[in-house]
């Protein structure tokens, strides 16, 4: 059996399909079939049920899974810690669309210039997606908001960010000095999609205090939000950060009044895979970040 056996054969499993799995490895799908028929001839068994478009697991690919997944991740960390000399190497960061391009430019600077000879990759992607390639050690640290749920995740805090109501300019709220939850209930409401962790945040702010946003649109990008409310199309809510990134004068933001919606900004990491000096460099960059937010 070979190392790269169990990494075509992760593949697959991941992806659910052998054309989908041989385009990410970069192979062709006969040569992936001819791996993965060999590694079901070693073991004596198939590995996958194959249906017309997708694949699953059978019960000796769902034990090999887990084993495949610990035998690769032994030896990544092996080699990880053989090398490690706390200034080159790679950091694989994730971090969700409604944080990667307002946070993490500045947290790349810093880290940059105080290891020039580290490399940063990131991924941008939902929460739970994120959280599962945390898990499997596809990436190192994810940077997400809360809540989450994650039961083999270490999770570290780093701050409160204010979530701002985006109004058009010629709203009748705009040139209210003094906008309640309540004022905006009757206004239909832009959102992100489901998948995104934010559009929970504000409805669920919502409904603690008995109100019932009804979203006309939803969206799968925080800047297409921003332009559907600036169109007059509805109202939303808006992290900090990405109103201070926006200097368009066609939308205005503005603070409820107390309670003011917040999220809560965390970092995940596996405890249980090897945690470099680099790694550990770039999460003590967060949290100064954190000591200077607060």
């Amino acid at each position: 059996m070979e190392l790269d056996q169990l990494r075509y054969f992760l593949k697959v499993t991941e992806r659910g399909n052998f054309t989908r799995a041989a385009e990410e490895l970069m192979i062709s799908q006969p040569a992936l079939s001819r791996s993965i028929q060999k590694l079901e001839s070693e073991l004596g068994q198939p590995v996958f049920e194959r249906k017309t478009r997708s694949v699953s697991l059978t019960e000796a690919g769902t034990l090999l899974q887990a084993r495949a997944q610990q035998v690769l991740s032994i030896l990544e960390d092996t080699k990880a810690e053989i090398t490690d000399d706390g200034k080159s190497g790679r950091i694989r960061v994730g971090a969700i669309p409604t944080i990667a391009p307002y946070f993490l430019p500045e947290i790349l600077r810093r880290f940059s210039a105080a290891h020039p000879q580290a490399t940063v990759t990131v991924q941008e992607n939902t929460t739970n997606v994120l959280l599962k390639s945390c898990e499997q050690g596809e990436i190192d640290l994810a940077i997400v908001a809360l809540p989450i749920s994650a039961k083999h995740l270490e999770i570290e805090e780093l701050f409160q960010e204010e979530l701002l109501l985006v109004l058009p300019p010629n709203h009748p709220l705009a040139h209210k000095s003094r906008i309640r939850l309540s004022d905006v209930e009757p206004y239909p409401f832009v959102l992100l999609d489901e998948a995104h962790c934010l559009s929970d945040n504000i409805v669920s702010f919502c409904h603690q205090r008995s109100v019932q946003p009804v979203a006309v649109e939803r969206t799968s990008q925080l800047t297409m939000v921003q332009e559907l409310v600036s169109l007059d199309h509805g109202v939303s809510m808006i992290p900090a950060m990405a109103r201070r990134r926006d200097q368009s004068d066609r939308r205005i933001y503005r603070s409820l009044t107390s309670p003011k919606p917040i999220r809560t900004i965390a970092v995940a990491w596996n405890p249980y895979r090897f945690q470099s000096r680099l790694l550990q460099a770039f999460r003590e960059c967060l949290r100064h970040l954190k000591m200077k937010t607060e």
